[in-house]
């Protein structure tokens, strides 16, 4: 037999949202028209996202968890996570009082319960959400850093279980390197570090025995809510935690992040330019020089070719566009090379954890014929990008003398690559 609901129709407006998401359940009334509801378990658990900390080690006027992370910020991605748990009822997040209104544009539709002030401190600030929790009083709280935004749901799902049988319940990593004690720059003693853990969030509680362990060690500055249950005399679980669940504390940490995000992944990137024809008398063409009886025109060198692949590039990992990193109004890129735009995209690409996979550029003029120079411009591409030949693609078409390309006003290019994380 499930556990059942018994009470009038007001007291059943708390518990509707559950009644509806379980459409099976057995739903009747007595001959006293009080309504009775047999539903599976309904534990009601909050999970209280932490986020109230100005991040002074992360550095810039953005705190770390409105950074922006594949396109959202760092809180919207831990919010998520924990609204998509299905055994979390609800999320209260706990936020600078500075910052609301970055808050409600970094979360956009997210529903959430209205977020709480925090304090000076982490232990402030949990305290003070525990606190709006106080009315509600749910069965459980998961207490969980706003900057760790990939916590997974095995995670989730195992500090909850643990709770069945104890009052909290942690995450951690086993500590596999070799600790040192020392002073002043010296070693003092190897620490043994058998039985050693590193801890990490959410760390769940039975809230009302969290609540109260909270309010007796305010203002004690302990690092975590684990140390405040233990100086509570409450039993913590261990259970196992996950490498991906780190916590971004500084600008390195992000950009390991970013790139734990986008391992497996491919990404493609499209390009395009247009350049006139004018006085001279050769192109330059993927960096190759080809004789024609007029000159492209340009800030730098002015390839069509190299411009719309250096954009194609960028796209890829989402670093804006040519005119970005190198500006026409800048005079020192006046006649340069345009094989510099291309290996600075090739650089930044690299420095994401990437490596380009294929180039494909498509070449639309009338004049001069690429065919003839399809074998140089096609090596010279490759060795700039440091890629086999056989991952470039150089083509070249004409629009039937349509259009300034037809009328041999100019020349444009097409370029797509595709850039894999591993």
């Amino acid at each position: 037999m499930p556990p059942t609901f018994t009470g009038n129709a007001r007291r059943f407006k708390r518990f509707l949202p559950e009644v509806l998401a379980f459409p099976w359940a057995a739903i009747r009334f007595d001959l006293y028209h009080t309504l009775r509801i047999e539903l599976p378990d309904m534990t009601e658990i909050v999970a209280l996202i932490v986020g109230a900390g100005r991040g002074h080690r992360f550095g810039g006027e953005t705190p770390k968890q409105y950074a922006r992370l594949d396109g959202e910020a760092v809180i919207k991605k831990t919010i998520a996570a924990f609204l998509a748990h299905p055994q979390v009822s609800s999320v209260q997040p706990v936020i600078h009082p500075d910052d609301r209104q970055m808050f409600d544009a970094a979360i956009g539709e997210l529903s959430v319960r209205a977020p709480v002030a925090g304090g000076e401190t982490r232990q402030d600030s949990v305290r003070l959400g525990l606190e709006s929790l106080a009315e509600l009083s749910p069965d459980m709280v998961l207490i969980h850093d706003a900057a760790r935004p990939f916590i997974d749901a095995g995670v989730i799902s195992r500090v909850i279980a643990a709770l069945d049988t104890s009052a909290g319940a942690i995450p951690g990593l086993p500590v596999v390197d070799t600790l040192k004690r020392a002073t002043g720059g010296i070693i003092e003693t190897t620490v043994d570090r058998a039985d050693l853990w590193r801890a990490q969030t959410p760390q769940g509680f039975r809230f009302s025995d969290i609540l109260a362990a909270h309010r007796q060690a305010a203002g004690q500055g302990l690092t975590d809510d684990a140390a405040v249950a233990e100086r509570a005399g409450l039993t913590v679980a261990l259970v196992a935690g996950d490498e991906n669940n780190a916590k971004i504390t500084t600008r390195d940490d992000m950009k390991q992040t970013e790139n734990v995000t986008q391992r497996g992944e491919t990404r493609v990137g499209m390009g395009f330019d247009v350049h006139r024809l004018g006085d001279g008398d050769h192109v330059v063409l993927c960096g190759v020089a080809i004789p024609h009886d007029k000159g492209l025109i340009g800030h730098s060198d002015a390839d069509v070719a190299f411009h719309a692949l250096t954009d194609a590039l960028l796209g890829a990992i989402g670093a804006g566009d040519i005119g970005e990193h190198f500006p026409p109004s800048d005079p020192q890129w006046r006649g340069v090379a345009s094989d510099r735009f291309l290996s600075h995209a090739a650089t930044l690409i690299g420095d994401a954890g990437g490596e380009i996979v294929n180039v494909d550029l498509l070449l639309i003029c009338e004049e001069p014929k690429i065919g003839p120079h399809r074998a140089a411009l096609r090596a010279n591409t490759a060795a700039v990008l440091n890629l086999d030949e056989s991952r470039v693609s150089i083509k070249a078409t004409t629009t039937e003398r349509l259009g300034f390309a037809g009328r041999g006003e100019g020349i444009a290019a097409q370029a797509v690559a595709s850039v894999r994380f591993n």
